[in-house]
């Protein structure tokens, strides 16, 4: 599993590494032998460390872990205020013709009550019924941006929960697309030394080879 996780960045305040698909943050609702918080502390810093946020088990991009609880209270505080800016990649069915920002409360945690939720969203790519979406969320809601795409009737391609089953099996047999089809590109936020720092997580294979297969990757320049 080590393999299969990239470090994007690490210095003593704090180590980012690219998740894959189909691996949980921590342990919370599922019970997984093997967590990307184990992989990290154990195999990679072989110390202690504080998830700073999460990512969806099918969702993969940059994962922020504090090395120290003062650092992760810090930018916990940052990520409260909406100082950690995030940009994701989601492969959605139904063409999106223009920019929108949706405001529409969702449950902040799970069976919890809705609570205010923003999302900006801007078409990238289209291809016959399919279309790519840059999101970016300015809040961090539980499954934000897969409730905010279907309440646009936009489903996410490969979200079993969200999604359309016949939409999901489409993909698989045709794309081998066998996830959830939404990626964190881009984490943006402020180190806790005052600097600036934007992170990339490039599109993994298991997207860029259905997303190159069905014409709408990699993105026209311009």
């Amino acid at each position: 599993m080590l393999g299969m996780i990239s470090v994007l960045y690490r210095d003593e305040w704090l180590i980012v590494v690219d998740k894959p698909s189909g691996l949980l943050v921590h342990r919370g609702w599922d019970k997984d032998p093997v967590t990307l918080a184990d992989i990290v502390r154990d195999q990679i810093v072989k110390q202690p460390v504080f998830a700073l946020h999460r990512l969806d088990r099918g969702t993969s991009g940059p994962v922020m872990f504090a090395l120290q609880s003062e650092t992760a209270r810090t930018m916990q505080e940052k990520m409260q205020a909406g100082e950690v800016r995030k940009t994701y990649l989601a492969l959605v069915r139904g063409p999106m013709l223009e920019p929108c920002t949706l405001d529409h409360p969702v449950p902040g945690k799970r069976h919890g009550e809705r609570v205010p939720s923003v999302t900006e969203f801007r078409p990238l790519a289209q291809k016959e019924r399919w279309t790519l979406v840059e999101a970016k969320p300015r809040s961090g809601r539980l499954h934000q941006i897969r409730r905010h795409l279907k309440h646009l009737s936009h489903p996410i391609v490969g979200d079993v929960r969200y999604g359309k089953g016949d939409v999901n099996r489409f993909f698989r047999d045709h794309y081998n697309l066998c996830r959830l089809a939404l990626h964190c590109l881009e984490v943006e936020f402020q180190h806790p030394t005052g600097k600036i720092l934007c992170l990339q997580a490039p599109l993994p294979e298991d997207l860029r080879d259905p997303f190159t297969r069905l014409g709408i990757w990699p993105l026209e320049s311009g």
